[in-house]
């Protein structure tokens, strides 16, 4: 059963964002027993097993296992994922009343609420951790704390937000999961039941989170976004007894003053220009100006406020010390490069500095446009505009685009640089495939000038027939 997705580098990366202490578990069900033989490294049950039991020895023993019918203990398990019929004795309450409810009628209600698959659909389940790929899975299971499961579920949420709405049948959180995720085609969390906990081992901490999977890439995208803008696993505590203003992010706490200091009380409007490395911003950006968009452009401003003599410059050397400086006393940016690549909190260090004086001539510059022509359209090019989430200051957001292949060709021919160095600068961006769902508009820049002309132009005469709402 081979699979084309390459699950080791996409569960590796889950394991690094969220320090999961068990294998996230690929579960599928087969339509035929005899498709068991053909999972390498398949260990079937030496003895009858519950489902809980079987997924712990995936996710904690390092197993895949593989099972039909009579390798489960009893119909409760087998009966959920439709290798059975439940037996009339659980039909008619008898069963849930031994233990779990007060009453046969309660029994009857607990059954009859408790989703299952389809009888006779499925002959046997297979389970492995996932990052071996051991075959394309159905769903997938991930076992973690509250604080995980809100990470995945804020991830989740990131793009095409919905709301996430969750069951608990009581003592069957197999079906709560498991089942509800196949029938809904959708990421179902389940609280494990006491059985799980008992016999399934697993901890008080734990919550099980379900996910297609096909929404497994979505999931992880939103997880490295969400890392971006400073959500991450573990989350740091800010101090219950302390005011927790200072470590709000801004947007929270000074978005009406942030937007007055952008927007001002004229009617301006302002147009973000972003695009992966090498990908034509720049023509892009003089095509607009040459029809009437003042730019501003966010490198030019990134240099002049490290200058020799700004605090901008003070406050890097002071930290990462003299040997940023090019013999001149300027700023060595290949050397600050150096040192904060592949190093985030270096990053953000480095970015703590030059930011606020960024922004404060931005907004300088961006009123002093709108004092000429309180109508202006004003265009910002913005190279890390979307990794910085500054998406929230613009009214529209233009993103010039090119297939990331012809992205790293003429990023090595531009800098006189090797493919794989390419490679390794634009790894450090997010993927230009992943930057068109934030966009407005898409400029195709991978042909010739005149079709990138005419869609600036048709972009142009949007924006100027005030289509911007």
């Amino acid at each position: 059963m081979p699979t084309k997705t390459d699950w080791e580098k996409i569960i590796r990366r889950f394991e690094r964002l969220l320090r999961l202490k068990s294998f996230p578990v690929a579960f599928k069900m087969l339509e035929k027993k005899e498709e068991l033989e053909n999972i390498p490294f398949l260990r079937r049950p030496q003895s009858k097993l519950t489902m809980c039991q079987m997924i712990n020895l995936v996710r904690n023993f390092d197993w895949s296992i593989g099972a039909d019918l009579d390798d489960f203990l009893f119909s409760s398990c087998s009966s959920i994922i439709g290798l059975q019929e439940l037996p009339e004795t659980h039909r008619d309450g008898t069963f849930r009343n031994i233990v779990w409810v007060a009453t046969k009628a309660d029994g009857r209600k607990f059954e009859e609420s408790i989703p299952r698959l389809p009888v006779g659909r499925y002959e046997a389940l297979a389970m492995a951790p996932l990052v071996y790929n051991p075959f394309a899975p159905d769903i997938v299971l991930i076992y973690a704390n509250p604080a995980q499961i809100m990470m995945l579920i804020n991830a989740v949420q990131f793009c095409d937000y919905e709301v996430l709405q969750f069951a608990c049948v009581g003592e069957s959180s197999c079906a709560d999961a498991i089942v509800r995720c196949y029938q809904e085609d959708k990421v179902s969390v389940g609280i494990p039941c006491y059985g799980e906990r008992r016999y399934g081992h697993a901890q008080d901490d734990e919550m099980v989170i379900a996910i297609p999977a096909g929404l497994m890439e979505k999931t992880l995208s939103g997880l490295e976004a969400l890392y971006r803008r400073g959500v991450r696993y573990p989350i740091s505590f800010a101090g219950a007894e302390n005011s927790a203003a200072p470590v709000f992010p801004p947007a929270y706490l000074g978005l009406d003053e942030m937007m007055k200091k952008v927007k001002g009380d004229g009617q301006r409007t302002l147009v973000g220009v972003t695009g992966g490395i090498a990908s034509g911003k720049s023509t892009v950006s003089k095509m607009l100006a040459d029809l009437g968009s003042p730019l501003i452009d966010f490198d030019l401003i990134a240099r002049q406020v490290v200058e020799p003599g700004t605090p901008g410059l003070a406050a890097i050397v002071d930290y990462f010390g003299r040997q940023v400086l090019a013999e001149d006393g300027s700023l060595d940016r290949k050397k600050v490069s150096d040192i904060v690549f592949g190093d985030m909190e270096k990053r953000k260090k480095l970015e703590s500095f030059t930011h606020p004086p960024i922004y404060e001539e931005f907004f300088k510059q961006a009123n002093a446009i709108a004092a000429e022509d309180p109508e202006a359209i004003i265009q910002v090019a913005v190279p890390l505009l979307i990794e910085l989430n500054l998406q929230y200051l613009f009214d529209k957001l233009i993103v010039v685009y090119i297939p990331a292949k012809l992205q790293a060709e003429r990023l090595a021919q531009r800098d006189g640089i090797t493919p794989d160095e390419a490679a390794k600068i634009m790894k450090s961006q997010l993927p230009i495939d992943e930057k068109l769902q934030f966009a407005d508009f898409i400029i195709d820049n991978s042909r010739d000038l005149e079709s990138t002309e005419a869609r600036v132009r048709e972009i142009w005469q949007t924006l100027t027939s005030r289509a911007v709402s």
